[in-house]
């Protein structure tokens, strides 16, 4: 396993140590498993961004369906597997907190708890980082995550985005767009406050 040691949770540092990937990618495999990239496909975003994409399961279904997608994560061994899978993506082994990569996106994605799994402390940066690759007032970030008392509340992550100079535009209980009432997971759009 690459390491990642400052820049990820604890729970994501025991999740990977645990973790079997090949078990944990047969998950997938079965035909409802592209909640994420129906959601994702319905926005019609020109390009997405696919932040914290591990093994690369949304990034590879939104290019199956022809979108123009970028695959980042820190875990270098997850994305070797992405990048065996699909070789015509674009995938980089990046810190969300920190990364720079010299383009912009329609959409920035972020499904899978990618919100959870880095350090508390960068959470903030990371969704500066997430706003400041968005291509122009139009852009969107989506993200969905285990909403959990103790960890990161939606009024938190609400807080992050507005510092980075984005407003909530919807929020559901899950990607095929469930209304959100409360609960244990929400899924978030956001877009640039210039865009209201």
């Amino acid at each position: 396993m690459t390491s990642a040691g400052e820049h990820v949770s604890p729970q994501w540092a025991r999740w990977r140590a645990t973790v079997d990937l090949g078990e944990y990618e047969s998950r997938f495999g079965h035909p409802d498993a592209h909640g994420e990239a129906d959601l994702l496909s319905s926005l019609r975003p020109r390009s997405v961004l696919d932040a914290g994409c591990g093994t690369g399961r949304v990034a590879i279904e939104l290019h199956r369906r022809g979108i123009e997608v970028m695959g980042v994560d820190l875990d270098d061994d997850l994305l070797a597997l992405a990048r065996a899978k699909a070789p015509d993506v674009e995938w980089r082994c990046v810190d969300l907190a920190t990364m720079e990569l010299g383009r912009r996106f329609h959409v920035v994605a972020m499904p899978g708890n990618v919100m959870l799994f880095c350090r508390a402390e960068s959470r903030a940066a990371l969704v500066a980082r997430a706003a400041a690759h968005l291509d122009g007032v139009d852009g969107l970030v989506v993200a969905g995550f285990s909403v959990r008392v103790g960890d990161l509340s939606l009024e938190e992550y609400d807080r992050h985005a507005v510092a980075a100079g984005l407003d909530l535009v919807d929020r559901w209980a899950a990607w095929d767009r469930t209304p959100y009432t409360g609960g244990d997971y929400a899924v978030s759009v956001h877009r640039p406050t210039a865009a209201g």
